[in-house]
């Protein structure tokens, strides 16, 4: 069983839980490691956890028939998801890899269903979770089809600052060039020069094993 202390710091919807809920919710909770580019599950796994990144990167999406890959999301420290697989009861129509080591927090269902039905701090949770997500993904649909790639990186860097889907994020980022570009779906090349035109034009500072944001607003709005 995790400490009380450490869920409230790796997951924002335990803060809003009374005593016997943060109970309840640290029995069903387990922790599991996976090392870069393992997957941490496949499209069509049954895998009956709602999920926490406690630490490190993964990337969400899907590979093609054709060998074409895909990216729905980028997953950060202390995003969660896999909810609505969870209430559906439902095989996963996703893969999650990680890009880097990463740790994971994983609730097990009966866990997460007891919380659905007697919590109401963890409803109002997973309707704002709901409802952003069903947003980034309307958005991923609406660039992936409009925008060029310096576009796309763009606003898949500033996805990431979701105060919701990822709450505790600063304006610095610690990822390399390659992993942006596995987010973004481009090549790591074509990630490096997107980045310097960004950066050229002010919107995000370059740095040493990462990317600061300097003007949130421009990068979630360009290519408009």
């Amino acid at each position: 069983m995790i400490a009380q202390d450490y869920l409230r710091r790796i997951a924002s919807w335990s803060r809003d839980l009374d005593d016997r809920e943060i109970e309840f919710a640290r029995a069903g909770i387990v922790e599991k490691s996976y090392r870069t580019n393992e997957f941490i599950f496949m499209r069509g796994d049954r895998f009956d956890y709602w999920t926490g990144v406690v630490t490190g990167l993964a990337r969400m999406g899907i590979v093609s028939r054709g060998g074409k890959a895909t990216s729905f999301a980028g997953l950060t420290a202390g995003a969660w998801f896999g909810e609505g697989t969870v209430l559906k009861n439902e095989a996963r129509r996703y893969d999650v890899v990680a890009l880097r080591d990463t740790r994971l927090a994983l609730m097990d269902r009966s866990t997460f269903l007891w919380l659905f039905e007697n919590s109401v701090g963890f409803n109002r949770f997973l309707v704002g979770q709901l409802n952003e997500r069903l947003g980034q993904f309307i958005g991923l649909l609406e660039y992936g089809r409009t925008l060029d790639a310096t576009a796309r990186l763009a606003r898949g860097i500033a996805s990431l600052f979701n105060p919701i889907l990822y709450p505790d994020l600063t304006r610095h980022l610690e990822i390399t060039q390659e992993e942006i570009g596995a987010l973004s779906g481009i090549s790591r090349q074509n990630a490096n020069r997107s980045l310097k035109r960004l950066q050229s034009e002010g919107l995000l500072r370059l740095e040493y094993g990462g990317v600061t944001i300097v003007d949130l607003e421009r990068l979630r709005s360009y290519g408009e």
